[in-house]
């Protein structure tokens, strides 16, 4: 270091030390720009956006407990927060607190790993929601209706907390893929009607809007179409589900299950995103036209891409196109 004079290549700006200046998080983008270019660097004179990478916290609560055969079970949120003085958020409307996302995660309605998702989330939270992922319980522990109860049951705890978490209670969005598009369905469509839990009813469990990614929408006849698996034995999700019961030798049970069961056309359905992929291996592709052509036949706000190639939750879903579409139609409904 001794042999190279720093000084003569890159001067200092001035003579003596200079005093802070004072920068309100507002006026970042005003900070004095360098002039400096030091031989050998390379100056991009766009405009570089910020597109990711912003700010988000994480944390975890408890927000109920359940009684289960093995006694108590804690059940609690992840919550992606955008960090409130980040002026660069896009699509900052939060004056009334960080529109929310309940996402439910889907794992065959067994114990999902909600952190497998952990990309989207911060993509969501990025682009400028509160992202708050439940804990549930899995059918083995509780069939149905035990999924979309604790939905519901998140949904109120986040809605009478909302001042202290900084969200709007007034703008709850629900998200879930898979199985846990199953349940955001059954969860947005009844609402606070049954079936229903008792845990804080006197807060609404009624949401704004409802995004659904490739779920199961009437059991039955899942097994009509091509799939990878059978959709009828008491050990397939479905058959979980329903209690540990062969599902096409209990069509009552599995329609008290499916989610366009509760779609009527005197109750209020959300407006309803849907979204599956036309090689799905797992859920075919069919229950997604089936709740689409039944909410449009009831005059239902339905909106239905279909991705022409892509899997389930793969080629496709994991990608900036497919969480566009989702953002977009986000803007105009939450």
């Amino acid at each position: 270091m001794a042999d190279i004079d720093i000084e003569s290549m890159v001067a200092p700006a001035s003579a003596e030390p200079l005093k802070p200046i004072p920068t309100p998080v507002d006026q970042v983008a005003d900070f004095p720009h360098s002039d400096e270019v030091p031989e050998g660097c390379v100056v991009i004179e766009d405009d570089f956006a910020d597109t990711f990478f912003f700010s988000t916290y994480i944390t975890e609560e408890k927000y109920v407990t359940r009684e289960t055969k093995e006694g108590h079970l804690d059940l609690k949120l992840t919550i992606y927060t955008p960090f409130h003085d980040d002026p660069n958020i896009p699509d900052g409307n939060h004056e009334n607190g960080w529109p929310v996302i309940v996402f439910m995660r889907g794992a065959a309605f067994f114990k999902p790993n909600p952190a497998s998702f952990n990309s989207l989330y911060t993509r969501l939270s990025e682009k400028g929601y509160a992202v708050v992922v439940p804990e549930y319980r899995p059918s083995t522990v509780a069939p149905f209706p035990a999924q979309m109860q604790d939905c519901k049951t998140a949904i109120r705890y986040v809605r009478r907390n909302a001042e202290r978490l900084g969200f709007d209670p007034g703008r709850i969005a629900l998200f879930g893929d898979s199985a846990g598009g199953h349940t955001v369905l059954v969860a947005g469509f009844t609402g606070d009607a049954a079936p229903d839990t008792p845990e804080y009813a006197e807060t609404s469990a009624e949401v704004s809007c409802i995004v659904d990614w490739y779920g199961p929408t009437d059991f039955v006849k899942m097994n009509y179409y091509p799939s990878s698996q059978d959709h009828n034995p008491a050990d397939c999700p479905e058959g979980m589900e329903l209690g540990g019961v062969s599902v096409l030798e209990n069509p009552d049970r599995s329609r008290e299950a499916s989610p366009m069961t509760y779609l009527s056309e005197d109750r209020p359905t959300p407006p309803t995103l849907i979204m599956h992929g036309g090689r799905d291996l797992l859920v075919p592709f069919n229950q997604s036209c089936r709740l689409y052509v039944t909410m449009r036949a009831l005059g239902k706000d339905v909106t239905f891409y279909k991705l022409d190639n892509a899997s389930h939750a793969a080629y496709g879903f994991r990608g900036d196109q497919a969480i566009g579409l989702v953002i977009t139609w986000l803007k105009e409904r939450l």
